[in-house]
C-alpha cells in the first residue's frame, strides 16, 4: 500500500508542478506581452530575434552616418552656392566698370568691395561642422586655408588641408566621401598658354610654366641688361635679350615661369595669367589688386585687364557650378540609400515584433486550460489521498 501512496503521491505532484510552471509561465507572457522573455522559452525564435536585434542596430547606425554626411554636404553645397552668388557680384562690377567711365575713386570703392567678398570666402572655406573642418580632405582638425597679410589685407591664400579623401561606411561594403577637398574645389586643374598682358614686350618662352592663375612680371634694367622677376623683386634674373626661354622662378612657391626675352624692349609691369590654373582666392586678390593699381598700370592697360578678368571669373564660376551639381547628386543618391535603409530596419522590426509579440487571446485560452486541469489534478489528489488507516492496515 506504501508503494502506492508513494507513487500516487509523485504522479500528483508531477502534474502540480507542470501546472503550476506552464500557468507561471502563460502568465509571464500576459504581462510582458512578450512570447519569448528567455532564451528557452523558444530558442529557435530567439536565435533569429537576436540576428534581426543586431542587424536593426547595424541599420540605424548607418542611418545616422548617413544623416551627419548628409548635413556636412549640404553645409558644403549651401557654401558653394554663397561663393557663386560673391562671384556674380564681383562679375557685375568689373562688368559695369569696363562698360562706363569710372574714376579712380570707384574703383577703389570696388577693390574694396572684392576685398570684403575674399575674407568673406576665406572664413566659408575653413567652416566647420561637427569640430571638423568640411574642406580639409582627410585632415579634419587643421584650417585647411592658411592666410598671410599685408598692411593688414590678405596678400596670399595657400591650401594646407589633405589631399586624401575621408570616407565614411553608409552600408556593408559601400563608402561615400563625406568631408571635400578644398584644392579640388576651389582651384581649377586644365593648363592652357601663359597669356601675357603689358607693354614690355615679354612673351611666353617654350618651356612648359608652372605658375598658376595671374603673376606679375617685373622687367627693369636696360637693353641689353634685363632683369626679370615675378616675386615682387625678392629674387631677379638677368638677361641679354637673347633668351628665348629664360626660367625665372618665385622664391615663395618654386614655381617656374619660362620667358622669351628676345621682343623686350622696356621696363615695366606685366600681368601673365595661365587660363585653367586659378583657383578663387588668387583670383579675388588679382582683381583686387588690378582695380586698386597697385602696378603702376595705364588706363587703357587697367581696362584690358579688367575686361579678361571676367573669363577667370566665368573659369572659376564653372568650376563651382559643376562641383554643387555633383554633391547635389550625392546628396540625392544618400537620401534615397538613407529611405531604403529605414525601410529594411522597420520590416526587421516587424519580423522580431512578430516572432516576440503574444496572442494574448490564445494565451487566455491556454491559461483557463490549464488552471483547470491544475484544479482537477488538486481535487482528484484529495479523492486519492483520503486513505484510512484502517485502509491502510488491509
Amino acid at each position: 500500500m506504501s508503494g502506492s501512496l508513494t507513487n500516487i503521491y509523485n504522479n500528483v505532484n508531477f502534474a502540480l508542478k507542470v501546472n503550476t510552471e506552464a500557468m507561471a509561465k502563460l502568465q509571464e507572457q500576459a504581462a510582458t506581452g512578450s512570447r519569448i522573455n528567455r532564451v528557452s522559452d523558444d530558442s529557435t525564435s530567439a536565435y533569429k530575434v537576436l540576428k534581426l536585434e543586431t542587424q536593426q542596430k547595424s541599420l540605424g547606425n548607418y542611418i545616422s552616418t548617413i544623416t551627419e554626411t548628409m548635413d556636412t554636404l549640404e553645409i558644403s553645397s549651401n557654401i558653394i552656392q554663397d561663393i557663386v552668388s560673391s562671384l556674380a557680384e564681383v562679375r557685375t562690377q568689373i562688368t559695369q566698370i569696363t562698360s562706363g567711365t569710372y574714376s579712380e575713386d570707384a574703383r577703389a570703392r570696388t577693390a574694396e568691395g572684392v576685398n570684403d567678398i575674399l575674407e568673406q570666402v576665406v572664413t566659408l572655406a575653413n567652416t566647420q561642422n561637427l569640430g571638423q573642418y568640411i574642406f580639409g580632405g582627410g585632415n579634419t582638425s587643421t584650417a585647411p586655408y592658411s592666410v598671410e597679410r599685408a598692411d593688414g589685407r590678405i596678400s596670399s591664400v595657400t591650401y594646407q588641408g589633405s589631399y586624401e579623401k575621408r570616407n565614411v561606411e553608409v552600408a556593408d561594403g559601400m563608402q561615400v566621401n563625406s568631408l571635400l577637398i578644398g584644392d579640388e574645389i576651389f582651384h581649377t586643374n586644365n593648363r592652357g598658354e601663359c597669356n601675357f598682358f603689358g607693354n614690355t614686350g615679354s612673351q611666353a618662352g617654350t618651356g612648359t610654366s608652372s605658375v598658376q592663375g595671374d603673376v606679375w612680371l617685373n622687367v627693369t634694367g636696360s637693353t641689353g641688361n634685363w632683369n626679370l622677376s615675378i616675386d615682387g623683386g625678392l629674387t631677379t634674373y638677368s638677361s641679354d635679350g637673347t633668351d628665348t626661354n629664360l626660367a625665372v622662378i618665385d622664391s615663395r612657391t618654386g614655381r617656374v615661369l619660362y620667358v622669351d626675352t628676345t621682343q623686350i624692349s622696356e621696363t615695366g609691369t606685366d600681368l601673365v595669367r595661365t587660363p585653367g590654373t586659378h583657383d578663387l582666392f588668387g583670383m579675388l586678390i588679382s582683381i583686387r589688386d588690378i582695380l586698386n593699381n597697385e602696378a603702376n598700370l595705364s588706363d587703357s592697360q587697367i581696362k584690358e585687364l579688367q575686361i579678361t578678368t571676367v573669363s577667370s571669373i566665368e573659369e572659376i564660376n564653372n568650376l563651382l557650378v559643376q562641383k554643387e551639381v555633383s554633391i547635389g547628386s550625392k546628396i540625392g543618391f544618400l537620401e534615397d540609400l538613407k529611405d531604403s535603409l529605414t525601410d529594411i530596419k522597420y520590416n526587421a522590426e516587424d519580423e522580431s515584433t512578430s516572432l516576440q509579440e503574444a496572442d494574448i487571446a490564445q494565451i487566455t485560452v491556454d491559461l483557463t486550460r490549464r488552471e483547470v486541469l491544475y484544479q482537477m489534478s488538486l481535487s482528484i489528489a484529495g479523492t486519492m489521498m483520503s486513505v484510512s488507516l484502517l485502509d491502510y492496515i488491509q
